[in-house]
């Protein structure tokens, strides 16, 4: 049985190695693959993240927050499954910690986020 669970994880540890490499404080675009019915499209969720949480697992999840219309949205995403096609970083941010909640009770340019150089 454990043979079983050590083949499907090496087979999804391969899917972990596409993706490239962020962390807590990076705004990254990630695009979902969404069915309506039976058609299937990609949507893009762009925003900070906030957490990675259970990381080198293939449990990973990782949090990203955005503002959408005024209204704070928080989506939390498996690192390891079939609707994510793809993650972009597109800047890296300068932060100190691990975990980014206090950016919820921010609004406007005090939860903006330095970028590293």
């Amino acid at each position: 049985m454990s043979d079983l669970i050590k083949v499907i994880e090496d087979e999804y540890s391969a899917v972990k190695g596409s993706f490239p490499a962020f962390g807590s404080g990076d705004t990254v675009n990630v695009h979902v693959k969404i069915k309506e019915g039976n058609k299937e499209r990609i949507q893009q969720f762009q925003g900070t993240v906030m957490q990675r949480k259970n990381p080198g697992t293939n449990g990973e999840t990782f949090t990203v927050r955005k503002i959408a219309s005024g209204i704070a949205v928080e989506r939390i995403f498996p690192l390891i499954s079939p609707n994510i096609d793809k993650i972009e970083v597109l800047r890296k941010g300068k932060v100190r910690r691990a975990r980014l909640f206090y950016l919820r009770g921010r609004k406007g340019k005090a939860a903006r986020i330095k970028e590293k150089l």
